[in-house]
């Protein structure tokens, strides 16, 4: 019998080898140069002390050296062009003279990758893709694409959830949202609502009047509410009623028109206090409830009004319904992961 020929390895194959392993061709590296127009904006986009790109090169696995107006970018060829169009849409922004936080470079990243997947062409690439929210004193675009349908389902329904962790923007949108109805005359005034003192909202023993009572426990939302708006002009919607701002428990009663009700903190409202704010809705009337479900301050054995509304509302025509993950943290690095300690231990636990 014939032995058959032995066959030769292809060298295209094997590059070659060194103590039996493979030694594979090394990783193609492109390099691109971006030019600004402007080198203060071009400054502003690169950040303090050069921290914009620094985080664009951890991010994206590229090393970048600006000088001046320009900035070179190495690395391979995908994520090169992935921060090109980062750099491209920070400038973008920065023409229109929003600012740029280290935030707002997380955002880029995210849309940068969604841009390309959607629009791998050069002219559709730099189409921008996430949301906008503008007020008179600021305008902001959302940071990921959890954000993105947050916007987009504020913007179509009547009545919206939007449940998550802590630092996902819940709270801060919805005020901005509603910030912007007010401004265009959608609406004509602002309601904010948290059940206060955790869920028995026992405020007697305060001193003070009903807003001295529940300042302390409504205060993020009245630090949103300066972010999108003058301090005045909140000072004085306040006195005239066409911004309110009281705990859920002196919502009874009441049938809310022509306004964009928000409710924060809804993980600590009883099922009775839930249907009871679900049904103030009124003519031409928007009604928006945030909570974070891991963090009920709720008796136990008591179910959150929040995880029952989701759970019999879903799918119901009018009514749009967001979940915030721990990847969705925009507050902080340190935040998501913390966020993300905790709901692993969560998992764990039997």
């Amino acid at each position: 019998m014939k032995t058959p020929d032995r066959q030769e390895p292809n060298i295209s194959d094997i590059a070659g080898t060194r103590s039996g392993s493979l030694v594979r061709p090394a990783t193609k590296v492109s390099e691109l140069t971006l030019a600004f127009e402007d080198n203060r904006l071009a400054s502003i986009v690169f950040g303090q002390y050069d921290q914009n790109i620094a985080k664009i090169e951890r991010k994206l696995g590229v090393t970048a050296h600006a000088n001046g107006n320009h900035i070179i970018l190495k690395g391979s060829p995908e994520a090169c062009e992935n921060a090109r169009r980062v750099l491209e849409n920070l400038y973008a922004r920065v023409k229109l003279g929003q600012a740029i936080s280290l935030g707002d470079v997380d955002g880029a990243i995210q849309e940068g990758a969604l841009q390309g997947t959607l629009f791998p062409g050069e002219t559709e690439a730099s189409k921008a893709m996430f949301e906008q929210l503008a007020t008179r004193k600021r305008a902001i675009r959302a940071r990921n694409a959890a954000q993105d349908l947050y916007l987009k389902l504020l913007k179509k329904h009547e009545l919206v959830f939007a449940e998550g962790p802590a630092g996902t923007g819940k709270t801060w949108l919805a005020v901005g949202y509603a910030v912007s109805l007010l401004e265009k005359g959608v609406v004509e005034r602002l309601i904010l609502s948290r059940p206060a003192v955790e869920a028995g909202e026992r405020l007697g023993f305060l001193p003070g009047d009903m807003r001295e009572k529940v300042d302390p426990y409504l205060r993020p939302i009245y630090d949103a509410l300066h972010d999108f708006m003058e301090g005045r002009i909140v000072e004085r919607g306040m006195q005239t009623g066409m911004i309110e701002v009281a705990p859920l428990a002196f919502m009874r009663g009441r049938t809310l028109t022509n306004a964009c009700v928000l409710l924060d903190e809804a993980q600590n409202a009883t099922s009775m206090q839930m249907k009871m704010f679900l049904t103030r809705l009124g003519e031409n009337s928007r009604m928006i409830i945030t909570g974070d479900p891991t963090q009920t301050d709720l008796p136990p054995g008591q179910k959150s009004g929040l995880a029952e509304a989701v759970g019999l509302l879903s799918g119901i025509e009018g009514i749009g319904h967001v979940a915030f993950k721990e990847g969705d943290v925009v507050r902080h690095d340190l935040v998501r992961r913390i966020v993300g300690a905790y709901e692993a231990a969560a998992r764990r636990t039997p």
